[in-house]
């Protein structure tokens, strides 16, 4: 009996906060970057930080972290959206939260694909034309 009670309890310390999509409250220190940026960013070991792109996802945004960046560096914790406002097709900010680990650095690509849908491709030239990168140098110190 002690070993469920046990068990279940530590399935829901699992679930409550390592989740796949679990909600992050502490964003850190927060960059902002934008389409057709590059943003340094210096940090230090064991510092949480994310990087903001502001996004609506009503006409068509959708932020994508392109690839994971060097583990050695910067670990990825989640991504966040915090909608601005209640109102239909309210715009807002993506977060993509991070912990910087040991020195070095290390680029992070985040990437709009304008109303792609589920494709990472943009289906026409309005698409392509809307779409596009921030680029976030990291440094760790």
């Amino acid at each position: 009996m002690m070993r469920r009670t046990i068990a279940a309890a530590m399935l829901a310390l699992l679930a409550a906060g390592c989740g796949g999509g679990s909600a992050v409250s502490d964003f850190g220190t927060v960059i902002k970057g934008a389409k057709g940026t590059t943003v340094p960013v210096e940090l230090r070991s064991g510092q949480r930080f994310s990087l903001a792109v502001a996004d609506n996802p009503s006409v068509g945004d959708e932020w994508r972290l392109v690839a994971v960046p060097d583990p050695k560096v910067a670990s990825f914790i989640s991504e966040e959206h915090r909608t601005e406002g209640d109102g239909v097709g309210a715009g807002g900010t993506t977060y993509f939260v991070f912990n910087g680990k040991r020195p070095g650095t290390t680029e992070i690509k985040l990437y709009d694909c304008w109303r792609c849908g589920r494709s990472t491709t943009p289906p026409d030239e309005q698409s392509r034309q809307q779409s596009g990168e921030a680029v976030f140098t990291v440094t760790v110190e």
